[in-house]
């Protein structure tokens, strides 16, 4: 079997046995393939460590839009085809063993994230009670209450939760299912924006058109496509890349300079709860990581806090 074919069939095995996204098999497949637009192989066999050493060089050296690929990005064209050998030695295909492919050491990732002033200016950033404000402040402040991926948020339908429960269940990355929980204040926000909603639309966050006073009744939601003579329910819905416009326009009004993300409030959550003396395994539960070291990148906070307790309590009896 050539080693396009194998390749698809791993691509499907990702999506269908391992209920990986859409998009995680899409970003598989780009790694793949540009091993092999590389490597002009054609037989798992032809692997071997000197041509995955050549690979490596390649890829560091490679640019992209005028900039080098970034250590992490490097390694991800690694994991995929590291994973992939590990697929091929299931089926007892001979190639070389995933286990000789170490990554590239790399930099800590440097987590950002908003804390104290700059918190609270942007999530009181939608001001007034139009659909669209309230619309904007529950979203905000859903993302801080629980830490969703913005993939997760826009996935939320209105019966997703019972907000008197105050808890709901979210199907994260490969389909691991946990509970993340809403605050008082998310809870309120929501309950103010679900009671202006006038559709029957399921979404939990929808488009809305600019300047109408529709009384929050069905025209005041948007499809993305809102040319088309036959509307889907689900163009109605909110994507990633609205998400993330929403919360740059947001951050610009409350003043804030650096770049903000729906991740920046993931990230904010995570701190806030650090800061206030959570264990960094029930953080790793509530962020839905499957492993701890990717957790990990928040122990600065924590160095942090030890620096400030050793400054405040250390060697207090000297005299």
């Amino acid at each position: 079997m050539d080693i396009n074919s194998l390749i698809k069939d791993y691509l499907s095995h990702l999506e269908v046995e391992r209920g990986r996204s859409i998009k995680t098999v899409e970003n598989y497949g780009h790694y793949l393939r540009r091993f092999l637009n590389w490597s002009k192989i054609d037989k798992p066999s032809q692997i071997d460590a000197d041509l995955i050493r050549d690979f490596r060089l390649y890829l560091n050296r490679l640019e992209e839009k005028g900039k080098s690929l970034k250590k992490v990005t490097q390694n991800y064209h690694i994991i995929a085809l590291r994973n992939f050998l590990k697929y091929l030695a299931k089926r007892d295909i001979k190639s070389m063993a995933a286990d000789k492919i170490e990554l590239a050491k790399q930099t800590p990732r440097e987590v950002d994230f908003l804390e104290g002033d700059e918190l609270s200016r942007l999530l009181k950033a939608p001001d007034g009670d139009s659909l669209r404000s309230l619309r904007d402040r529950s979203l905000l402040e859903l993302l801080f209450s629980t830490g969703l991926r913005v993939s997760e948020l826009c996935k939320l339908n209105r019966d997703s939760f019972n907000l008197e429960k105050g808890e709901f269940s979210v199907r994260g990355k490969g389909e691991k299912i946990r509970v993340v929980f809403i605050s008082e204040t998310a809870k309120v926000a929501l309950k103010s924006y679900l009671a202006k909603r006038r559709d029957i639309e399921p979404a939990l966050f929808v488009r809305i058109t600019k300047g109408k006073k529709t009384g929050g009744k069905l025209d005041a939601i948007q499809p993305q496509n809102n040319k088309a003579k036959q509307v889907r329910l689900s163009e109605f819905r909110l994507t990633p890349r609205s998400v993330q416009r929403i919360i740059k326009q947001y951050a610009i009004k409350a003043g804030i300079t650096r770049h903000v993300s729906p991740h920046t409030l993931r990230h904010s959550f995570a701190t806030d709860l650090l800061m206030s003396g959570a264990d960094i395994r029930s953080v790793q539960t509530m962020l839905g990581h499957s492993s701890i070291t990717t957790t990990q990148i928040y122990t600065h906070i924590t160095d942090k806090q030890l620096r400030e307790i050793h400054k405040n309590f250390h060697g207090k009896k000297r005299n």
